[in-house]
């Protein structure tokens, strides 16, 4: 099964990006492994840190270079993406010559209560996304108005429509992970 490093942009403790990024989570999980990456323990980014850099930062490399694909989870922030998203794909990016996003396999989503989804916030992620050089799947979007009653109490699925919808995206972005993988070499399958 394929490991996905899942980065969500918004910090709030009840972020709806968190709850929606949860219940794919478990939707997919006959297919994918998402594992959460923590992104509000990472100082503002400072090239000075390196010198002595945070445990914080080498634990987001870590968990970005051992996945075999990365998901970008972010709310719209004046019609773009969040800084706290900004911060982590600097540190990780980081290093010159150390790019831990490097051919990963990528893909984003949002949810918000509006009707535009989020889809400003994604448009503008998705060209920094290329410049930092991963490898994004462009179809098919999801750009999700969020509403409470398409979820159960334990934050599964609940609505049939939206099943569906979210396991044709689950299994374009397993199929995606499987075609764009560049092959590890032994030295790095062992230290993932």
């Amino acid at each position: 099964m394929k490991t996905v490093a899942v980065l969500v942009g918004s910090l709030r403790r009840d972020s709806i990006n968190r709850k929606f990024a949860e219940a794919v989570g478990k939707l997919a999980s006959d297919r994918l492994e998402f594992k959460f990456s923590e992104i509000g323990d990472l100082p503002l980014y400072n090239d000075d840190l390196w010198a002595n850099p945070p445990e914080s930062v080498l634990r987001l490399k870590r968990e970005i270079e051992s996945a075999d694909g990365v998901l970008f989870v972010t709310p719209e922030y004046n019609r773009s993406y969040t800084p706290a998203l900004m911060n982590a794909i600097n540190w990780a990016n980081r290093p010159w010559g150390k790019n831990s996003w490097e051919a990963k396999p990528a893909a984003m989503m949002g949810a918000t209560p509006g009707a535009t989804g989020t889809a400003a916030g994604q448009n503008a992620l998705r060209g920094l996304l290329n410049v930092i050089d991963m490898v994004l799947m462009g179809q098919p979007e999801v750009y999700f108005t969020y509403k409470p009653e398409l979820f159960d109490a334990d934050n599964n699925v609940a609505d049939e429509s939206t099943k569906v919808f979210l396991n044709r995206w689950i299994d374009r972005f397993t199929a995606w992970i499987e075609r764009t993988s560049e092959p590890r070499t032994k030295a790095q399958a062992d230290a993932a």
